[in-house]
């Protein structure tokens, strides 16, 4: 007997806003971490300026029919931005900070996207 799958076709705005504070409250705990680790020791309000743009960038792609790769880079800006003007930093440690972010925001994510998948595959 197979499955059915059903996919969504349209996009709930609850569900939208739902996961773009999700996703903002992600990088912005993985913004501050990158800040910490890369300039030491640095207020953790700040880092709630980093999170929300990019995350509401990402939505882009899927809301306006944007290439995925141009979203990217122009949240990898916005993120670069934010990290300048709120840490007041030189363009060579901004863009170290950025792709600190980075790569502490992909190894969170997979592993958040991993404990997420493997709860949701527990028997019962």
């Amino acid at each position: 007997m197979a499955s059915r799958v059903a996919l969504q076709t349209a996009a709930d705005p609850v569900a939208v806003a739902g996961t773009v504070a999700a996703f903002a409250l992600l990088l912005s705990i993985t913004a501050h971490v990158a800040a910490r680790n890369v300039l030491g020791d640095v207020k953790p309000v700040k880092a709630l300026g980093v999170g929300p743009v990019p995350a509401m960038l990402a939505t882009l792609p899927q809301a306006f029919d944007v290439p995925s790769f141009l979203a990217l880079g122009v949240a990898l800006v916005a993120d670069a931005t934010a990290f300048h003007l709120l840490y007041d930093l030189r363009p060579r440690l901004t863009a170290y900070v950025t792709l600190i972010h980075v790569v502490v925001t992909i190894i969170l994510g997979a592993i958040v996207f991993g404990v997420v998948a493997l709860l949701a595959s527990l028997p019962g």
